[in-house]
This record gives structure tokens, sequence and C-alpha cells, in this order.
């Protein structure tokens, strides 16, 4: 916080009232008065600076540090991860691997319920736990509307079932960071175990929802088995882990071992009503293992560069003080104190990076020229997407800087032993407000660590639902839906598509909410 209080009411109430107007105010802006998720990110990128200025007293010079911090974190590292992956699938459809890889896992059922379940479900949460960023979304929802999905249903399919993942995406970071805050009695590892009370129900519950979404009570009686199949098996194998080694692996494991059985499954049983969206063929296509394992590579590849990126000794070679690491905006804006590190080499979408020019350099259906002409198109089709989320970043660093995050978080503490109901409110605003719950747990995990000190009660139990109820936000979040709708076409509809997962983000919410105080009680 770079203001003079967090507090210039005097009146902890107001203050949290006036800090909170740039979150309801995006509400507003994307579901009752429908606008444009650019349009909607600007006007409160504005209202959140005169607020910031003239009302917590930030600096002007720190003000527009802080929008400019964020806005080139929103273009490095996540606007960088997502054009990257975007790229590699491009990548992927023009050589021609991608309609095998799609021919594949339609190959394994034409029953598209089930085919939601293997990439909405199963293929989402790899991504998520690989790369993470919106990546997931992105690809996922592509993917399904290539198989006859509507653009917007397959972007809510994806969005829902990114809440069974959420908490660890990216290698874990979500939950990892919280290590580097060295917060008294609570370690990523005791966050990482406490999470197995609340994320495996919700784990549980949201292949079903998925289906009931799609194909209704009805389609959830005619593939009950293989929905079982599926939420058991993710559901056990994450929870074994995220007790046993922690966050980094909880959904790459989970994910492809979900995937594997449930293709297994599926060779011995199927439904015997075949569900088809109207229009689409019932055909499946049949490939050589060659042939997969070929189609497959770009998504190996991202895998096997991420890991690598991921381990303790590589992150070593490109700390703060490595010559690939350095400063900006340092000195660049009179009366600002704020700077920004970019890391060039050890960034996650330098890993994706490598992983299509692999692709690129190993496959003789595509060759240089072509590969970067789609380059070229990525930057264009998300250079409104990115500016969304610039601005989306540079209200959340206004808001950090200017002490409003910290009047939101103080209000809610002062309710006393009812805290623990709120606490994953609080979890969820940080992941609105940015998008991501890495940022989430940055901005409110001590707070959670505090008020559980405070209180006297299980401070690794409110962080783990602060990281919870962020994960239910990302169903919401305009970053996340700016991605969403980008990735299927339909960037404008933001609002649209809001709406349509609003409902589940705040159902669930409340289930972790009630769940949390719950548990403070037997715990």
């Amino acid at each position: 916080m770079l203001a003079e209080s967090f507090n210039p009411f005097n009146n902890l109430g107001m203050t949290a009232l006036v800090a909170a107007i740039p979150i309801f105010l995006f509400l507003l802006s994307l579901t009752l008065f429908k606008m444009k998720g650019i349009y909607a990110a600007l006007l409160n990128l504005g209202v959140t600076l005169l607020i910031a200025l003239f009302i917590f007293k930030l600096p002007i010079g720190e003000s527009l540090g802080s929008i400019v911090q964020g806005a080139v974190l929103g273009v490095w590292p996540i606007g960088y991860i997502i054009v990257m992956a975007v790229w590699l699938y491009k990548i992927a459809v023009k050589s021609g691997k991608f309609d095998v890889l799609r021919g594949s896992i339609a190959g394994i059922s034409p029953d598209q319920r089930l085919q939601l379940l293997l990439i909405g479900f199963c293929f989402n949460a790899f991504l998520e736990g690989a790369a993470g960023f919106g990546v997931p979304i992105a690809i996922c929802a592509v993917l399904l509307v290539s198989l006859g999905f509507k653009p917007l249903e397959a972007a809510m399919l994806c969005l829902i079932a990114n809440g069974a993942s959420g908490a660890f995406g990216a290698i874990g970071i979500p939950v990892g960071i919280i290590d580097a805050f060295e917060l008294e009695n609570v370690t990523s590892m005791k966050v990482s175990t406490l999470t197995v009370f609340t994320l495996p129900i919700i784990n549980f519950t949201i292949p079903f929802l998925l289906i009931w979404l799609m194909d209704g009570i009805k389609g959830i009686k005619e593939i009950l088995p293989a929905i079982l199949v599926t939420s058991s098996t993710y559901t056990v194998t994450q929870a074994l882990i995220t007790v046993t080694i922690g966050p980094e692996l909880a959904d790459i494991i989970p994910s492809l071992l979900t995937m594997g059985v449930l293709a297994l499954f599926l060779k011995k049983w199927q439904p015997k009503n075949i569900f088809l969206f109207e229009g689409n063929e019932r055909k499946v296509e049949t490939y050589s293992i060659g042939e997969v394992v070929k189609a497959w590579s770009p998504f190996y590849l991202l895998t096997l560069f991420i890991m690598i990126w991921s381990l303790p000794i590589f992150k070593g070679l490109f700390a703060e003080e490595a010559i690939f690491h350095f400063s900006l905006l340092s000195g660049v804006i009179p009366g600002s104190s704020i700077s920004v590190s970019i890391d060039i080499i050890g960034a996650t979408g330098t890993a994706i990076l490598l992983a299509a020019l692999t692709t690129i350099l190993t496959t003789k259906t595509i060759d240089g020229k072509e590969g970067f002409q789609l380059l070229g198109k990525t930057l264009k089709e998300f250079s409104i997407p990115i500016l969304m989320i610039c601005a989306i970043l540079g209200i959340a660093k206004l808001m950090t800087y200017a002490g409003m995050t910290t009047a939101l978080g103080e209000a809610v503490a002062m309710t006393g032993q009812i805290f623990p109901l709120l606490s994953p409110i609080l979890g969820w605003i940080g992941v609105f407000m940015t998008g991501s719950v890495v940022n989430n747990n940055t901005l409110f995990a001590p707070i959670q660590a505090t008020a559980g000190n405070i209180l006297g009660g299980n401070s690794s139990l409110l962080v783990a639902a602060n990281t919870a109820g962020g994960v239910m936000a990302k169903l919401v979040s305009p970053q996340s839906i700016a991605i969403a709708t980008a990735a299927v076409g339909q960037t404008g509809n933001e609002s649209a598509l809001m709406k349509m997962t609003l409902k589940y983000s705040f159902g669930l919410l409340a289930f972790v909410c009630v769940w949390t105080l719950v548990l403070t009680w037997i715990l």
C-alpha cells in the first residue's frame, strides 16, 4: 500500500463500501448494462483511478505507475502465455495434427456427452495444471466447437469445468506461492492438505453438473457409469496427491490418469443411446497409434518444457539477479516508486514458445513462414482481449496500492467468529478482479492468515478457503470471460457468457462459504 491510509473516512464500513465500487460496477456493466468487456474494463479503470486519487489520496505518480505496472503484467507474462498457447494450437490445426487429435478423442466415443468429459473436463484440467492463465479455456472451448458444440455453450462448459482444477493451475503456483510470504503457522503444504476437505466435493460434483447442463437428468442417467469413473478417478487421485506430494502435480497427474482410465472404460462400455447435437453425424474415425502419438506431440512438448521450466534448479538460473531478468518503470514515471520485473527466458510463455517452434521444426506439413503468419494472426485476434486484461490488472494494482483491497479485507475480518463464513468471498473478489488465483492469494492470503491468528482459528484453513473461493470466481472473472469469448469467436458477447455462468459461480461460492464455517467447528 502506498496511500497514506486505507481508511480515509475513519469508518471502515463506509471505506469498504467505496472500495467495493469497482467490483459492483464491473458486475453491473457486464450484466445489467450489457457492455462489451473492453468498455467495461476501461470505464472501471477510470472510475478506480478517480477513487484512488481523490478519496484514498494515492499520489498521481504512484497511480499512473500502478496502471502501467498492471498493463505490463497483462502483456507479460499473461498475454505472452495466452498468445503462445493459442499459437501452438493454431500450429496443430494448420499441420493437420489437430484433426487427428480431435478424431482420436471423438473416436473413443461418438457420444458428445462423453466427449465433453474427455475434453471439457479431463483435457481442461491437464492444460490448467500445465499452463493455467486461461490456456485451458481457450483451447478446450475451441476443441468443443470443432466437435459441434455451440460457441457460447462450449465456453460456459469449459469455464465451469475449470472449477475442478483452478486451485492448482500452472504447476500448483496458486498454492505454492504461499511459502514466499513466510506466514505464521501457514505453509503451502498445510494449505494443500486442507483443500482436501473442500475441493474433492466440488471436483466430484462438476462432471455431473456439466452433463446436466448439456442433457439434463436423462443424460446423467444414460452415462452415469462414465461420470462415476471420471469423478471418482480425478477426485481420489487429486486428494491423494495434495495430501502426500503437494500442489505442483495436483492437476497434471489426476487429469492424465482420468483421461486414460475413462478411455479404457469406454472401450468396454458405451451408452445405449448416443447423444449427438442436431446436424452432427455419427461417425467414428480410426487412427493408428503412431498417428495419435504424433497428433498429441505439441501437447507432450508443452508438458515437457513447462515441467522443465518449473524445476527449482532451472528457476534458479533466471532469478532476479540473473542477466535475463530485469526491471521496468523504475524512475520512468515521475513521482512513482513502482517497478515491474520481466523474466525473459524463465517465463512460462517461453516454454510454450519452444514447444511451438519445436513442433514447426519437426512437422513436415507446416513451414516457418506459415507458422509465423499464424503468430501474426493470433496477435491480431487477441489484441482486444489482452488490452482488457491489462485494464483489469491496472484496476487491481490501483486497488492494492491505494489500500482499497486492504480496506475490504479488514472490513470482512471485523466480522469476528462469522469470518470463516465470509472468508471465501475475499478469494472470490480477488480472482474476479485479477482473473488469477495466484494474484488472489498474493493479495489476500496474508490477510486471511492474520485474521485467523487474531481470531484463534486455523489460518491454513482460511487460506485454503481463500483459494477455493477464488476458484469459483474463475467462472465469471472478466479476464476468463474475455479469453473464452475471444477463443470461440464471440468477442463482444462477454455479458451473455457472464449471465450463463454467474449463478453457478455464486452457487459454488455459497457452498464453500457454508462448508468453511462448518469445518472451523469440526477441525
